[in-house]
């Protein structure tokens, strides 16, 4: 589980916005993107590369 406090500033370093964070898959969703960045070992890897792209 992610702290609070790195939720709380954690933005999609593509477009600079929200995120939404999806602990039972460990991944962190931006809605505007349509990408979910993966958690590894409680830390985010937060590359656009290494994002996959969701279907809402």
């Amino acid at each position: 589980m992610l702290p609070e406090e790195l939720l709380s500033v954690l933005a999609c370093p593509k477009c600079k916005g929200d995120l939404e964070y999806r602990e039972k898959e460990q991944k962190l969703i931006c809605h505007k993107c349509k990408l979910a960045y993966p958690i590894v070992d409680d830390i985010p890897v937060m590359l656009v590369d290494e994002a996959e792209e969701v279907d809402e």
